[in-house]
C-alpha cells in the first residue's frame, strides 16, 4: 500500500485475536518505535511487553488498581479481563531525563511519538492494533506494579493482534475548520 494511502485510511482495532506479530514483525515494532524525533537522542521511553500468562497478571494488576479504586464488583472482573482483549500488550514507558536542552514536555513527546510508531508499524505489517490509556496509565499502584520509577510514567497500552474485523473508513474531515493561515 501506498504510504500516504495508509496514513490516510488507519484506524484503531480493538477486536483482535492470536497471532501477534512475532520475530522480525516484531522487532519491526520496536525498530519503528525507536526510529521517532528525539531531540538530543535521549531515548526518552522503554516499552515493557505481555503476553500469554503475562496477561493474566498485568489483568491482575489493572483489577487490584479497580478494587482500590473503589470499583464494584463488574469494574473490578472487567478490569481483569482488559488485557485479554489481545495476544499482546506492549506498554509504553516515559522515561523523563534531566537536560539542559530538552525540556520534560518535549521528552514525553518523543515517547508519544514512540507509541504511535509502534502502533502504525503494527498496523503496516497487516496487524490490528489500539492505543489504550485512561485510569490505569495514571494510577500509582499500576506504575509501582510495573516497576516505574522515578521519572517514569505510562504513556498507554497498545494492544496488537490480528484484527477480526475490517475497520470503516474514517470520516472526511473539514480541513478549513483545522488549519489556518499564519494571521
Amino acid at each position: 500500500m501506498d504510504p500516504l494511502q495508509f496514513l490516510l485510511i488507519r484506524r484503531s482495532c480493538g477486536k483482535l485475536v492470536a497471532p501477534a506479530p512475532c520475530g522480525e514483525a516484531r522487532a519491526n515494532l520496536f525498530r519503528a518505535a525507536v526510529n521517532v524525533p528525539d531531540h538530543g537522542r535521549l531515548r526518552p521511553w522503554r516499552f515493557i511487553t505481555a503476553e500469554g500468562a503475562e496477561l493474566q497478571r498485568l489483568g491482575d494488576i489493572l483489577a487490584a488498581a479497580e478494587q482500590t479504586r473503589g470499583g464494584d464488583e463488574a469494574a473490578v472482573a472487567r478490569a481483569r479481563l482488559l488485557p485479554s482483549r489481545a495476544p499482546l500488550v506492549v506498554m509504553v514507558v516515559a522515561r523523563l531525563k534531566p537536560h539542559d536542552k530538552v525540556p520534560p514536555w518535549e521528552q514525553q513527546a518523543a515517547a508519544i511519538c514512540a507509541a504511535h510508531a509502534l502502533q502504525m508499524a503494527a498496523v503496516a505489517q497487516g496487524f490490528g492494533a489500539i492505543w489504550r490509556t485512561g485510569y490505569f496509565a495514571r494510577d500509582t499502584g499500576v506504575a509501582a506494579a510495573l516497576q516505574l520509577v522515578e521519572g517514569e510514567s505510562l504513556v498507554g497500552f497498545i494492544y496488537i493482534g490480528t484484527a477480526v474485523e475490517q475497520m470503516p473508513q474514517p470520516p472526511l474531515q473539514d480541513l478549513a475548520q483545522l488549519v489556518s493561515a499564519l494571521p
